[in-house]
């Protein structure tokens, strides 16, 4: 076996340790050393599938040796010019948006001054910053023990507008163009970006009041993320931590080719709306060695909604997104699809992975008036410990205003057009349960348009929640309460290769 080197820039790397049995964890921790000729050579040892390397040379040749596996050559990148913003104000003298908005302006300088292939470095410190806007061709090194602090007050903070000029949707709000504050750190139509170190990202989100508004609109916007990517192209980013943000934490949206790797999601698991990663309408993602413990969904992957009059013109697609050794604690869902998915989700997968304490693990969740496609999903060899339900796929979700209205939660069969939602092909293997509440699986499908195709094997209940308390596993109307179920469908046509876990109860009350 020989670490599997999934990016390397001129100061730092990521490795997949492919070991046989890893998921977020190893089975068992892996010494390691990095030697480069006329440097001491550095010693570690990793738990982790993923061994992030920071704080290397540009130009240079590596030697890494890993216990019990082959030894791999790599070279880090050549890095144009490296730049440190002079005369910044460190927040633990100056917590205030007059230094905020000083250190913005010299961050802002820096970066405009970068040559192609330039890094930015941010030394360790509490910089509090008003929002940072990133360019094309850029790395943002983020020091050990840099953080990147946006300030609580929002005077004074930009807005991004819901479309641009040409059109192109800027702000956004659960799938719709609207209006939003810039997120702290953000960056549009950038290509070749890259945010790597071992420092933070600081939202504030848990100062001033923003989780006090989460479904509201103020002073003309809605909440910010904490890293918002709009129209990005080959964007990498790797080892950071990032918390406390306004809403969702990261927010790719009509990016392709992203790579995401050793990072760190944070959020208190009260915080609304604090999704940890959401990839809406994007192609090519990838997801590795990502510790998450947020106040909802962990991963939710979108493709935008349809207006309340059908308007579609912002919609795309969301194609190929791969998650690797992850672990999601707590959050409303590990890995998610939906609610926002009209313009159709294909090619997910998630695969060797731990969710802990996650009230779903897969869950996808569209409903009447949606329209857009599920297809493609495969979850394997995942361990779930104290997930209430594992899988839970629904398309009576009672979201939005109309949520409870007749037309969307009626379980007669509806008018089959464009706005009609459809899921198929999902394949569910080698997963291990510990600690199940409510069902293995709840299928809720449309009588229109039937869940199809669903693939399970090799599904096994290690163990039950003695203390659990019945409660419904979908968020949908008439549906009843559960505890200690196995696998119930109704309008969903299920293959398992256990007959036992296919339960004969019905989902919906009579």
């Amino acid at each position: 076996m020989t670490p599997i080197p999934l990016a390397v820039t001129a100061r730092a790397a990521a490795l997949r340790l492919a070991v046989s049995g890893a998921l977020y964890h190893l089975p068992r921790p892996l010494g390691w050393k990095l030697v480069t000729p006329g440097q001491p050579a550095r010693q570690g040892c990793c738990m982790t599938a993923v061994l992030m390397l920071d704080e290397l040379r540009p130009a240079t040749a590596y030697r890494l040796h890993v216990e019990g596996m082959d030894e791999i050559a790599f070279r880090t990148s050549d890095c144009a010019a490296a730049v440190i913003p002079e005369r910044m104000i460190d927040a633990a003298a100056h917590d205030d948006l007059s230094a905020a908005r000083h250190n913005a302006a010299q961050i802002a300088a820096a970066i405009a001054a970068l040559r192609v292939g330039g890094t930015l470095i941010l030394p360790p410190g509490d910089w509090l910053t008003a929002p940072l806007a990133l360019k094309s061709d850029m790395t943002l090194h983020l020091a050990e023990g840099a953080v990147i602090r946006a300030p609580s007050d929002r005077s004074g903070w930009p807005i991004l507008p819901a479309r641009d000029e040409a059109g192109q949707m800027l702000g956004s709000w659960e799938g719709l163009p609207e209006n939003c504050f810039a997120a702290g750190v953000h960056a549009i139509n950038a290509t070749r970006l890259v945010i790597e170190g071992s420092g933070v990202i600081d939202g504030s989100g848990d100062l001033g009041d923003w989780w006090t508004w989460p479904k509201e609109t103020r002073e003309g916007a809605r909440r910010p993320r904490g890293l918002h990517l709009v129209g990005c192209r080959d964007v990498t980013l790797l080892g950071f931590t990032i918390r406390n943000a306004p809403s969702w934490t990261i927010h790719p949206q009509g990016c392709d080719r992203l790579l995401a790797a050793g990072l760190r999601i944070e959020a208190p698991h009260d915080s609304p709306n604090t999704d940890g990663f959401n990839p809406e309408m994007c192609r090519d993602v990838t997801l590795e060695g990502i510790r998450f413990s947020v106040g909802d969904d962990c991963i939710a992957v979108k493709a935008g909604k349809r207006g309340p009059e059908g308007e579609a013109d912002h919609l795309a697609e969301t194609r190929n997104v791969c998650v690797r050794h992850c672990l999601m604690e707590r959050g409303h869902g590990g890995l998610v699809i939906g609610s926002e998915m009209s313009g159709g989700v294909h090619e997910v997968t998630i695969e060797d992975c731990e969710m802990v304490g996650t009230d779903r693990g897969l869950r996808i969740k569209t409903r009447r008036g949606r329209g857009g496609e599920v297809s493609g999903i495969a979850m394997r060899r995942i361990t779930m410990t104290g997930v209430q339900t594992a899988i839970s796929v629904n398309a009576h979700y009672h979201c939005d205003p109309d949520g409870h209205a007749d037309w969307v939660q009626n379980r007669a069969p509806a008018e089959v057009n464009e706005r009609t939602p459809r899921i198929h092909g999902i394949t569910v293997e080698d997963v291990t349960l510990d600690g199940l509440a409510h069902a293995a699986g709840s299928f809720l499908g449309l009588p229109e348009s039937p869940i199809a195709d669903v693939r399970i094997r090799r599904l096994r209940i290690g163990s039950l929640d003695p203390d659990a308390i019945a409660a419904p596993p979908d968020m949908a109307d008439r549906v009843r309460p559960m505890r200690h179920e196995n696998l119930l469908a109704e309008q969903a046509e299920l293959d398992c290769d256990d007959a036992s876990l296919l339960s004969p109860a019905q989902i919906t009350l009579e």
